[in-house]
C-alpha cells in the first residue's frame, strides 16, 4: 500500500477501514493489531499462534470434532476437556519451559489469530469438499456405473479435449508463450473492460457465473459417489430388494499371506525368491518378537500408570451410566432417558434390520420398523418386535406412525458428544451407539436414541421416499 498503513485497520476484502481484530491497535505491522512491549514481538507471536493454530485444527480434523451433531445439553460432554487444545497446549508449555509466559495476559494475539484461522479454514474446507466431488464426477465420468449412461459422459469429455489436442499440434512454443503473456497483460491492464463485460453479463445473465461450474457443464449429469449410492439404494427400494448392510466381523484379519500366482507376474523372478518375499523368514520373526519385548519392558511403568488412569475413568464412566438409569427411572430426566442404552453390552448381538431396527424412545427400549407392504410406506416405532414380518402398524402397537413421504428432516445425533466419545472409547473400548431425529412436515419431531444400526436405518430411510435430500 503506498502510502502504507496499519495492516489491521485495512480490510482485505474492500480495502476500507476495520476494526482491529485484538481490539485495540497496538502494533503498526501485525495482521491483528496486538499491542506489543518491544518492535516485532507481535508479528512473532503471531507466526508462533498460527503455527499452534494449524495443530489445532489437525487434531481437530482426526478426532472427529463436530458439534453439530452432538446431543443438546450433555453433561458429559461439557465436563470433558477438549483434546484439540493439546497442540496450544504443548506449545504454550514450551514457551513457559524457555521462560516465557504464554497466557492470555501477555499475548494478545492468541485469541484474534485463532478466530481468524478457524473462520478462513471453514471455507477452505468446503473448497475441499467442491474438489473431491469434481474429482468423483470425473472418475465416474470415465468409468459409469448403470444405470447412468455410459458413453455420454465420455464423448462430452472428448469433445472438449479434442479441440485443445488439434490446436497444440498447429501451435509453436513461441505462440503459446506470447498468447500466454498478452492474457496476463490483459488481465493486468485491462480492468475497466473486464468490470464492463462482467457488468453487462450480470444483466443478460444473472446466473452465468453457475454455468462456469463442472457440474452444470461437461460434467452435467454425471453424479458424485454419494449422488451414486442414493441411486442405488433407491433403485433396490423400487425392486424390493433393499441393498445388504456391509459385512461386519469383531476377528482381526488373517496374517496369512495372500494367495498368488508367480507365473502371472510380470517380474524376473524365481518360485522360491517369490516365497521368500511373500512369508516373514524365522529370524526376522524373532527379531520382531524381541523387539516387542524389550518394547514391551522398556515402557512397562508407563502402561502401568495409564492403566491405573484407564480403570479409573472406565469406573467413573460406568458409575455415570448408572446413575442416569436410576435418575430416568426414578425422576423421568429427559437427559438420563437419552442416555440409556448407548452403551450396549459387548454380548449384545446387533442382529436387526432391514425392518427391525433396534432403538429407544424416551428411553424405552423397542424397535424402530419400516413397513413397505401397504401402499403408503411408513417408519413406525413399538415396544415389541414384528419378528421381521414388515407388517402394518395398528398390528404391531405401535407407539406412532409417521409415512416416510412426509419426512422432510433427518438428523444424526450423538448418543454422547464428539469429545465424551473419545474418553468413553478409551475408557471401555465399547461403542456408542448413536441416535437419529426425524422431522415431518407438521414440524413434530421424533427423536430415537441407542441405534446401534443408525446408518443402516437412515440409508433405507432416505431412499424409499421420492424426496429430494441436501446434506449439512
Amino acid at each position: 500500500m503506498f502510502p502504507p498503513a496499519p495492516l489491521a485497520l485495512v480490510d482485505s476484502k474492500t480495502g476500507g477501514v476495520q476494526s482491529p481484530k485484538a481490539g485495540v491497535l497496538g502494533s503498526h505491522d501485525s495482521a491483528t493489531g496486538a499491542p506489543e512491549k518491544h518492535q516485532g514481538e507481535a508479528v512473532e507471536q503471531e507466526a508462533h499462534n498460527f503455527v499452534s493454530g494449524i495443530g489445532s485444527i489437525a487434531l481437530s480434523s482426526a478426532a472427529g470434532k463436530h458439534e453439530q451433531g452432538d446431543p443438546d445439553s450433555d453433561p458429559v460432554n461439557k465436563s470433558v476437556p477438549d483434546p484439540t487444545h493439546i497442540a496450544s497446549g504443548g506449545a504454550e508449555a514450551k514457551v513457559s519451559a524457555q521462560g516465557g509466559d504464554p497466557s492470555v495476559h501477555h499475548d494478545k494475539t492468541k485469541q484474534p489469530m485463532e478466530d481468524a484461522m478457524w473462520t478462513k479454514m471453514r471455507p477452505a474446507m468446503h473448497v475441499v469438499g467442491d474438489i473431491a466431488d469434481g474429482w468423483e464426477r470425473f472418475a465416474n465420468a470415465l468409468s459409469p456405473t448403470k444405470p447412468f449412461p455410459q458413453e455420454k459422459p465420455r464423448l462430452t469429455l472428448a469433445g472438449v479435449m479434442a479441440p485443445m489436442l488439434a490446436v497444440s499440434l498447429v501451435t509453436s512454443s513461441a505462440m503459446f508463450m506470447k498468447m500466454l503473456t498478452a492474457g496476463i497483460g490483459f488481465g493486468f491492464f485491462g480492468d475497466p473492460l473486464i468490470w464492463r463485460g462482467l457488468d453487462l453479463l450480470n444483466k443478460k445473465f444473472p446466473d452465468w457465473q453457475k454455468l462456469l461450474e463442472l457440474r452444470n457443464s461437461i460434467l452435467k449429469g454425471v453424479p458424485t459417489n454419494a449422488q451414486l449410492t442414493i441411486t442405488l439404494l433407491r433403485i433396490g427400494e423400487a425392486n424390493k430388494a433393499p441393498l445388504p448392510p456391509p459385512p461386519r466381523s469383531d476377528q482381526p484379519p488373517s496374517s496369512k499371506p495372500a494367495s498368488i500366482n508367480g507365473d502371472e507376474l510380470p517380474l524376473d523372478t524365481n518360485h522360491e525368491e517369490l516365497q521368500d518375499a511373500i512369508h516373514k523368514g524365522d529370524d526376522q520373526r524373532a527379531a520382531e518378537h524381541e523387539a516387542a519385548q524389550q518394547e514391551k519392558h522398556k515402557h512397562r511403568h508407563g502402561e502401568r500408570i495409564l492403566g491405573f488412569f484407564k480403570g479409573t475413568t472406565g469406573a467413573g464412566v460406568e458409575t455415570k451410566f448408572s446413575v442416569d438409569k436410576a435418575r430416568a427411572k426414578i425422576l423421568g430426566s429427559e437427559h438420563a432417558k437419552n442416555h440409556l442404552g448407548v452403551l450396549p453390552k459387548n454380548t449384545e448381538t446387533e442382529t436387526s434390520g432391514p425392518v427391525d431396527f433396534k432403538a429407544r424412545y424416551k428411553g424405552n427400549k423397542g424397535w424402530v420398523y419400516i413397513s413397505t407392504n401397504t401402499a403408503t410406506p411408513s417408519v413406525s416405532f413399538s415396544n415389541s418386535s414384528t419378528d421381521a414380518t414388515g407388517q402394518e402398524p395398528e398390528k404391531a402397537g405401535a407407539k406412532w406412525s409417521l409415512p416416510i413421504e412426509d419426512i422432510t428432516e433427518l438428523k444424526k445425533v450423538g448418543g454422547l458428544g464428539w469429545k465424551a466419545k473419545i474418553v468413553v472409547g478409551w475408557a471401555t473400548g465399547k461403542t456408542v451407539a448413536d441416535g437419529l431425529e426425524i422431522v415431518d412436515r407438521r414440524g413434530d419431531s421424533h427423536k430415537l436414541t441407542a441405534i446401534r444400526l443408525r446408518e443402516e436405518l437412515f440409508n433405507r430411510l432416505v431412499s424409499i421416499g421420492s424426496q429430494k435430500w441436501e446434506s449439512w
